[in-house]
């Protein structure tokens, strides 16, 4: 079989990123996209209080995909802010870090505790991958009425269910069902909730 130029697509770093294909990430792009989010989440950090609606302006900016009354109390922190989708309702405490190379979704009514992390990034296991810098990543999803404890990690491709609670100090590394209480490092289900 004889392939034309039209027959092969070359997928660029960032849509390697995207599709959570091994991708790099010093890619002039991606370089670029996140030293804008760096400068967004700089600016945001350092607006006073007082001043709400120019923070919801350049959070509106460093996270276009929000729905209503979002609030998120600097600092924040994030790679790129447009892979983040922000339910209504969404309230996310102090010193939040969101590693979002791949898709962060949180549902509506959602309440985020101080210094949680959220990971979607991931690096490969063997070292001499790991050395030429090739990283990848794995969505997160954080469903409806979730209420996520403060220092709680958030680990790659984690699916959290809705109308769940996750405990402070938490590390989730695996899927969280609906409707439960769950803590511990690794989170382990603690008891289910109506």
């Amino acid at each position: 079989m004889k392939f034309t130029e039209f027959d092969i697509k070359i997928m660029t770093e960032k849509e390697k990123m995207l599709s959570g294909d091994l991708y790099m990430g010093s890619d002039p792009v991606l370089s670029g996209e996140h030293i804008r989010a760096v400068n967004l989440w700089r600016m945001f950090n350092s607006i006073p209080p007082e001043d709400k609606q120019r923070m919801l302006d350049v959070l509106k900016e460093l996270c276009p995909h929000q729905g209503n009354n979002v609030y998120i109390t600097a600092p924040f922190y994030c790679d790129y802010g447009y892979n983040i989708r922000l339910g209504n309702n969404v309230y996310i405490n102090y010193n939040c870090t969101i590693l979002d190379v791949c898709q962060v979704t949180i549902g509506d009514d959602v309440l985020i505790g101080p210094s949680v992390e959220i990971y979607t990034a991931i690096h490969p296991m063997d070292w001499k991958e790991r050395a030429t810098r090739i990283e990848y990543g794995k969505p997160v999803v954080i469903g409806s009425n979730v209420w996520i404890g403060g220092n709680t990690t958030i680990c790659p491709g984690v699916k959290i269910g809705e109308g769940s609670v996750i405990g402070a100090g938490s590390v989730v590394n695996k899927d969280i069902p609906d409707n439960v209480v769950a803590a511990g490092n690794p989170a382990k289900i603690i008891r289910h909730l109506q």
